[in-house]
């Protein structure tokens, strides 16, 4: 009997909100074989779970052709699957099932333990916004706020995602170019460790045509400094690039910048940082890892397992 649906399926998605949802109907989510069905469609995320949060870096290396390396990663650190929803049981198709029900659906099949969670639900903005402070530690970046009575539908941003955001003051230690050659593409962002030396932490893209074309107008007298130095640079050989990246334009480091982001992977930014202004009175030796201050590390178990047992 074949399942009622297959591979390949778009993912339904989550818009982006400043504030948890207050009124109206929403249900809030804080962000193997042996415990699934035999024949079951879900929708979920792997992990890999430590003391200190998630570790994305170590779920990258799984990216790897070579099954014996990624045999062996799997044995020295472990992955976890976090359900959201199910899609198919058998050869019945939920996606057009409310949400609520496919959450019994979910919570009945699945037997959950420490490599499948589910993740927790409530209908409390308050309670929510309780995880949405405390699960941070756990490598969490936010909460998703879904309608009960909703459908799965494919691509769709009918989910409101809150995520965290907090600002850091960074030196531009470089830039790409744009692809299409006119401006920059994005800037290079870096912070002084404690012997001074600069490490790239991430990037921050998203300007406009007239803003590209300024901001590589003010970083050309700037550029061939030395820029990053031997601390951690955007462009260096790695296990994906054999050779260094030649679209990475080092600069002086004298310009500093305010951006905001959502969450760190260990000492860069998980995903790109949100330009927010120059700030030509600071003093870019003090762009310092000092100005982040991780949460207080929370364990991924407690809020994807243990509520189930």
């Amino acid at each position: 009997m074949p399942l009622a649906l297959g591979p390949p399926l778009e993912p339904m998605l989550a818009k982006a909100a400043a504030d948890i949802p207050r009124g109206g109907s929403w249900v809030l989510l804080a962000r193997l074989r042996d415990a699934l069905p035999a024949r079951i469609v879900v929708d979920g995320e792997l992990v890999i779970a430590t003391p200190h949060g998630l570790d994305f870096d170590a779920l990258q290396m799984r990216l790897h052709p070579a099954a014996s390396r990624v045999k062996m990663l799997s044995e020295q650190t472990p992955a976890s699957v976090v359900l959201f929803d199910v899609l198919a049981i058998d050869d019945t198709d939920l996606r057009k099932q409310p949400f609520d029900v496919r959450r019994r659906h979910l919570l009945d099949v699945v037997r959950v333990d420490r490599t499948v969670g589910i993740t927790p639900q409530t209908s409390s903005p308050d309670e929510a916004a309780q995880w949405f402070q405390r699960y941070e530690g756990a490598g969490l970046d936010g909460v998703v706020a879904k309608d009960p009575s909703g459908l799965y539908l494919h691509g769709e941003r009918r989910w409101v995602k809150v995520k965290h955001l907090r600002t850091v003051d960074c030196v531009v230690g470089g830039f790409r170019p744009h692809v299409k050659g006119v401006g920059i593409g994005s800037l290079l962002l870096g912070l002084y460790d404690g012997a001074g030396v600069l490490h790239h932490v991430g990037h921050t893209s998203g300007f406009n045509a007239a803003e590209r074309r300024e901001i590589f107008e003010r970083l050309q007298p700037l550029t061939g400094g030395e820029s990053f130095g031997h601390g951690r640079t955007p462009g260096a050989p790695s296990r994906w690039r054999s050779a260094a990246d030649a679209g990475f334009v080092p600069v002086t480091p004298s310009l500093v910048c305010e951006v905001s982001f959502d969450h760190l992977q260990g000492e860069r930014f998980r995903h790109a940082a949100r330009f927010l202004r120059w700030r030509p009175d600071k003093d870019p030796g003090g762009c310092t890892f000092d100005q982040l201050s991780p949460p207080e590390a929370f364990s991924l178990e407690e809020i994807i397992v243990a509520p189930h047992r």
